[in-house]
């Protein structure tokens, strides 16, 4: 009797119970039969949006399309933006190469420069030797300023006020900057607000992959500023 018994439980037939278990099952992936291309199309979609949510937030790549950063950024170079650089309560350094939103202060365009002079700084140009003075203490730039370019053709004396930025193309005689727009709105600073992010690679020709040098030893004995 106790024979018959596991025998007949062994050989039972699926029921009703149990067929309608197994579409249940199947139905948790079931929009991928509707999708087209299934998950070959779902992973690509992922992708895209894991690329903008990139560029929105953290990265951004940027074409430099002028030579006013030669020789350390040169036409046609391609480098990714760190936008995290100056989150979380941190603000560019003189020395760091930026790119910012130029729109109402250079033009309606997104621009990249070498930070000179932060809020508070007095900026000077130029001492005897032709140098440009940071609050009082001249800055050697031969690492990055191009071959055979002065500091400036054109004699400054600027005050940084608080929440803005003084900026210079390495490449002078060829760069529109801060100096150009002096008399623009905004004085030629630029907000903090409007600063995208630092130029850290460059990422492209493969020839010229690396970091971009921030360069921030050049200014690293200027005193803080007292000014703005």
């Amino acid at each position: 009797m106790d024979t018959e018994v596991r025998s007949t439980e062994r050989d039972r037939s699926p029921g009703p119970a149990d067929q309608a278990d197994e579409p249940e099952g199947r139905s948790r992936f079931a929009f991928l039969d509707r999708l087209p291309g299934g998950r070959i199309t779902l992973s690509l979609l992922l992708c895209l949006v894991f690329s903008l949510l990139l560029n929105a937030f953290v990265a951004k790549p940027f074409q430099i399309p002028s030579g006013s950063m030669e020789n350390g950024l040169r036409i046609g170079d391609r480098v990714l933006v760190n936008r995290l650089a100056y989150r979380f309560g941190a603000e560019p350094r003189r020395g760091d190469v930026i790119v910012f939103d130029g729109t109402g202060y250079f033009g309606n365009s997104d621009y990249v420069k070498r930070v000179v002079g932060v809020g508070g700084d007095r900026v000077v140009c130029c001492d005897k030797e032709g140098r440009i003075q940071v609050n009082g203490r001249s800055v050697d730039e031969s690492a990055f300023l191009f071959p055979g370019d002065s500091a400036s053709s054109v004699p400054f004396v600027v005050v940084v006020p608080k929440g803005t930025l003084f900026v210079l193309g390495d490449h002078r005689s060829r760069s529109s900057d801060s100096r150009d727009h002096l008399g623009s709105p905004g004085g030629g600073m630029i907000p903090l607000g409007a600063v995208v992010g630092r130029a850290q690679y460059v990422v492209w020709p493969w020839g010229r992959i690396g970091r971009v040098p921030d360069e921030e030893g050049a200014y690293a004995r200027v005193p803080e500023g007292a000014h703005g």
